[in-house]
């Protein structure tokens, strides 16, 4: 089990020391389910790079924006979350920010299952 808050204060606290003024940690691992706590200090930000199949962005603290040329920029408040657009996108921490990055790194083939039992009949 992982304290977010604990999490959040530590990274918060590495990126405003850090050169580049970010910190992150990948938490969980369960499968194609990650989760990670990426800390910005205001100013900051995540260079443009491509979207996993399926992704949300939770702010814990502070204020940032996301950037996705195809679907515009969207600023997020603590509390608020969103799903992160397909694509390329970056992320900017207008204030010094903690997010929680939840993605799915890769889809499962679908399922296909044949049932003998209930095949057409042919006449």
């Amino acid at each position: 089990m992982e304290d977010l808050t604990l999490l959040a204060e530590q990274h918060l606290t590495r990126a405003r020391q850090g050169e580049h003024g970010r910190s992150a940690h990948l938490f969980l691992r369960d499968g194609p389910l990650r989760q990670s706590v990426i800390a910005l200090r205001g100013g900051a930000e995540l260079e443009e790079h491509t979207a996993p199949p399926a992704a949300s962005l939770q702010v814990l603290l502070g204020r940032v924006r996301l950037a996705s040329p195809d679907a515009g920029d969207a600023e997020l408040l603590a509390g608020q979350i969103t799903d992160i657009p397909q694509g390329r996108h970056s992320l900017h921490a207008i204030d010094d920010s903690v997010v929680l990055l939840t993605s799915v790194t890769a889809t499962p083939e679908p399922l296909v299952v044949y049932d003998e039992r209930r095949s057409p009949t042919t006449a």
